[in-house]
Order: C-alpha cells, then structure tokens, then sequence
C-alpha cells in the first residue's frame, strides 16, 4: 500500500486545505495509505471523512496537547490504530522554545523526524514556507517531494528571502505543481512544473443546472472580504448601474476585515451574508456571479459558478487562472487589470451589456456549464494519480 504524506500548515477552511483534504480522500479510497502532516490544529477545519482524530475524547483515542496558529494549546486525540486518514502536527511546544535561531533548527529537526518516521513514498506539499521546508527537511532521505504553488507565484514567494530560497530549492523537488500557464511560464525551464488545475467540488457538479428562465435577479459573489479579493469594484460598480436594472440585487458572500467599510460604500440594493455552509444552494438560482480579485490562483469560487450556469464576470487578474476559464465573450466576461476607477467602469459596462441582453445571457450560461466535462473530480484527480505515481516510480 503506498503512502502519502501531505504536509501544509493546518486544514483551516481555505481553497488550498479545500483541495488537499479532497485529494486525501481520493488518494484513500483509492487504496492509499495517507497522513496529514500539519503544523497546527485550526479553528474551524474542514471535515474529512475517515479521519482518524477529533476535538473530543473517543473510546481508543489518545490525548495530545497540540497549538492553534495563535501558539493556543487544545486536545486533539488520534486512534493510532484504525484504518483511515492520519494526523501528525509538528508545532514546536512552547515549552522547548528558544532564540529564533535554535527554534527554528528545532522546528527543522521535528519536521526531518517526522519523515523518518513515516517514511512515505510521497510528499505533497502545498504552500509558500511548507514548500521549502518540505524540501530542505527531506534532504538525503529518498523521499521525493512535490510541491503545489496555490496562488500568484510572485506573491506566493514575494518577499527576498522567500524567493531566494524558492530558486535554490525548487530545483531539488521531484516536481512543481501550479495550476496555470501563466504560473507555469513564471518558473521557466530549470524548475520541472505540471499544470493540474482544481476540480469542481461535487456539492456543485452533482446539482441540476437551475433553467435560464427561472433564475433570480441576482447578482452574486463568494470569497473572503478583503483587500485582494476586491469586493469593493462590484459595488460601486453596481451602484453606477441600480437604477437602470432595478429589479436586481447583488448578494455578498463572505466575511472579513474589510465587511464594515464595504457595508458602509454598499447602497441599499446590496446584501451581506457573511460565511455560508451551503454556497451551492444559496448561489445556485442567481443569474450572474463577479469575481474581482487583484490575484488569484485558480479560483475555485469562479469554476463553482461556471459550473451552476452562472453568467461569470471576472477580473484578468495575475496568476492567469480567469483567463484558462474564461474565453472571453463566449462562456464568460473578462476585465482588464487597470486602476480600480478604471475597472469599476469596466465591470459597470460589462454588467450593463449582459443585464440587457436576456439571450447573451442565456448563450454564457450553456456554455459556462461545459466546465463540468474538463474538470470533473474524476478527471483531475486522475491526473494528480497519475502524476504522483510517476514520481514514485523515479
């Protein structure tokens, strides 16, 4: 049985962890033997089917004091026994911390241990810092390592030090994952990078495609209210537009730091909801869905709507995963990156031109819902197999 180990900092609910913890489960009913490996135990996590550990006592579990991101001590307890997804954390414990110096060969030394315990055919690790650790802490032990970029790799890898060491040991792994050509172009020809895009979550692809004509005036968007994910062009670009299509809404999904002063910009026609469990049924019957981040890596918010026959608006931003979804004008809508004066006035008119148009509207849709073909689950993560087993045959 061959064995996965898959490292990032803790199953917090983001688009990465989303991924990771979906490939862990395909990997296991694939007949895998997998184990997460992740620095911290989140707040709130994602649930993964076949875990072999929880937040409360279990008949045959051990307990284990493990740290949140905040350096928070909980009780986790793990059944070191049963078949099915394992967990090991590799926080340093407060209690042996020193200089940053020796906390960090420390931490070096507890994450090196780990692999040499485990001894997996495979590491996969997703993210920024994991990467390089992942690949420094393996060194010499045969154990090939692929890393997955998750978003822009220039700002993935953004500070010197960060880009300095993502040159030196990149180079090193067995592989590079990215999700775009755009990213892949970033890394050139001495960095070895597939390109294996995000599936669709089945919560999405296994729904009926609500009929054009029974949709509601909404105009919709998910993700984190923040600086990058830009909320703030969709409403002032709304607001430009109200009184023309009055019988819209638009309908914000999400939550942040940003939620009060986007609240306080948004007319009365705009709507917060804040964090939702069930995003495939609150977004299911909208007409239309923006994304307007400033960099994404493959956007999982804007497949999801592709995928429900939403008629999609999205930015062009950087890592270039819009513009592997979207041909523009066919199945979806694609706004230049400029300064945001300029790009409120381009998502005004993009929105304009769709609103006004019921049989364009109708055409993006059908055409939007192809994605579900190209990035079924079984599809890509057939691919992520097929990679990773070529991997452990070198």
């Amino acid at each position: 049985m061959k064995h996965i180990a898959m490292y990032i900092g803790s199953l917090v609910k983001g688009g990465a962890e989303r991924v990771m913890c979906n490939l862990a489960e395909y990997f296991y009913e694939q007949g895998y033997r997998v184990t997460f490996v992740t620095t911290y135990l989140g707040q709130e996590e994602y649930d993964v089917p076949n875990a072999v550990w929880d937040r409360e006592p279990q008949e045959g579990y051990r307990e284990l004091t493990v740290l949140d991101p905040d350096d928070h001590e909980h009780k986790v307890y793990l059944n070191d026994n049963a078949d099915g997804i394992r967990r090991v954390f590799t926080a340093l414990p407060l209690s042996d911390r020193g200089g940053r110096i020796a906390n960090f060969r420390k931490r070096e030394k507890i994450l090196r241990d780990t692999w040499k315990e485990l001894r997996p055919d495979v590491i996969l690790s997703f993210l920024g810092k994991n990467n390089i650790m992942a690949i420094r802490t393996s060194r010499g032990l045969g154990i090939p390592v692929v890393v997955s970029v998750r978003s822009n790799p220039s700002r993935e890898y953004g500070s010197k030090s960060l880009d300095l060491s993502m040159r030196y040991y990149f180079p090193k792994a067995a592989g590079v994952v990215v999700q775009t050509t755009e990213a892949a172009r970033f890394f050139g020809s001495r960095i070895k990078t597939k390109i294996l895009p995000n599936s669709i979550h089945p919560d999405f692809i296994n729904r009926d495609v609500v009929p054009f004509d029974a949709r509601s005036k909404e105009i919709v968007t998910v993700g984190r209210l923040d600086d990058n994910k830009n909320q703030i062009l969709l409403i002032k670009a709304f607001k430009e537009i109200e009184k023309e299509f009055p019988d819209y809404r638009v309908v914000i999904y999400g939550d942040g730091e940003k939620r009060k002063e986007f609240e306080s910009a948004a007319s009365e026609h705009v709507s917060f909801k804040g964090r939702v469990s069930d995003v495939p049924e609150k977004i299911a019957g909208a007409e239309v869905f923006v994304l307007t981040s400033r960099q994404e890596g493959y956007p999982n918010a804007l497949i999801e709507a592709m995928s429900l026959g939403l008629v999609c608006i999205s930015t062009d931003c950087p890592c270039g995963g819009p513009k592997d979804l979207i041909d523009n004008g066919t199945n979806g809508l694609l706004i230049p990156m400029a300064d945001d004066d300029q790009m409120v006035k381009d998502l005004a008119d993009k929105l304009r031109s769709v609103l006004k148009d019921r049989k364009l509207m109708g055409r993006m849709s059908a055409e939007a819902v192809k994605v579900r073909d190209e990035y079924n689950p079984d599809r890509i993560n057939s691919q992520w197999k097929d990679y990773l087993e070529e991997v452990i045959r070198k």
